[in-house]
């Protein structure tokens, strides 16, 4: 074990009847760090964290936290707290005393609790919400509260299943800095899931693509991104655009990366790869203007469908333009196909 490794999994399997829905997964948290687990609804997720916590008993494989195997120790003893998307508030307690909750059931003195508390509302930014009650407070109130009361006890590591899934788009942005400031200034070790690449990419150190109950990849989010191995990561994690060269191996390529221009006119850059293609489609969406073609070209990219997105609103390309579609071979990485 390296002394950077906090958390390690080996070897997890676990069914649920006749569905397998971890396959001997294998995955190391380090000290510290903010790792989120990426992958598509009933991929295993929550199944990890759910395990790690303690909440589920894998069916084979190990859990070690410092180095010691903690398989057989409850949830209250394994130094790890979870946050949930629902919030799971007392609703009959007012904000101070559901952040509060954990350290009075294991009898600590009132003073203690009451510093505790005001530090932890000063840590989510909550000062002065200390007697208002769950049902007075914003979702991203209550879901402060709930991050509040998981970390009051200083876990080593803290756990959140899609904590932000249920808030509107700006919210969970603006607690999405919130969560990654909290997270370095604690230095204790997220662990976060999310179906949201964009989300992923913003907050973490690491991501570990999941599919099908086994890791497809896992690194910084910029090797992620840049340097994908499969076709699945590829696609799930910018949603690249893929060009088959083979039976076994695609190009992918960014869709920030592709270059439309009209047929015979000359290229940006003379280093570009470029292909026929028609348009088939232009539209305005999520701050870019994404134009669609259509490969024309010999061999297995026949029929491919291409996306670029560019700054630019404007453009004289319409559906059914015969257009060249290009990339500098440097921005396409050979990923497996499926």
């Amino acid at each position: 074990m390296s002394e950077q490794e906090l958390l390690r999994l080996e070897g997890i399997t676990k069914s649920f009847g006749n569905v397998e829905v971890l396959r001997g997964l294998d995955l190391f948290i380090g000290r510290g760090e903010f790792i989120t687990l990426l992958g598509p609804s009933g991929c295993g997720k929550t199944t990890i964290l759910r395990i790690i916590a303690g909440l589920e008993t894998a069916d084979s494989g190990r859990v070690f936290m410092d180095g010691i195997d903690i398989n057989t120790l409850g949830p209250d003893k394994r130094g790890i707290n979870m946050v949930f998307q629902n919030y799971a508030l007392f609703p009959h307690m007012n904000v101070e005393q559901n952040i509060g909750y954990s350290l009075r059931i294991n009898g600590t003195a009132k003073p203690e609790i009451k510093r505790a508390v005001n530090e932890t509302l000063a840590l989510v930014r909550l000062e002065g919400y200390e007697k208002r009650k769950p049902h007075e407070l914003s979702g991203g109130q209550r879901q402060r509260v709930a991050v509040a009361r998981a970390i009051i006890n200083k876990p080593k590591v803290l756990l959140l299943d899609e904590p932000l899934g249920a808030l509107d788009l700006q919210l969970r942005r603006q607690l999405q800095i919130e969560l990654k400031r909290i997270q370095k200034q604690l230095g204790i070790s997220f662990v976060y899931i999310t179906h949201d690449q964009e989300e992923a990419l913003a907050i973490s150190d690491r991501v570990a693509v999941i599919r099908n109950g086994l890791i497809e990849q896992v690194g910084s989010t910029v090797d992620v991104y840049k340097n994908p191995h499969t076709a699945f990561v590829a696609q799930f994690v910018g949603n690249a655009n893929l060009i088959p060269c083979n039976d076994t191996e695609c190009l992918a390529v960014r869709e920030e990366n592709i270059t439309i221009s009209a047929t015979g006119e000359e290229r940006g850059n003379p280093g570009e790869t470029g292909m026929a293609a028609v348009v088939t489609e232009k539209k305005f969406a999520g701050g870019l203007l994404r134009i669609t073609a259509v490969l024309q070209c010999a061999g297995p990219a026949h029929g491919t469908e291409v996306r670029s997105g560019i700054l630019d609103i404007e453009s004289p390309f319409e559906p059914g333009d015969q257009v060249m579609v290009s990339w500098l071979p440097s921005n396409a990485v050979s990923v497996v196909r499926e």
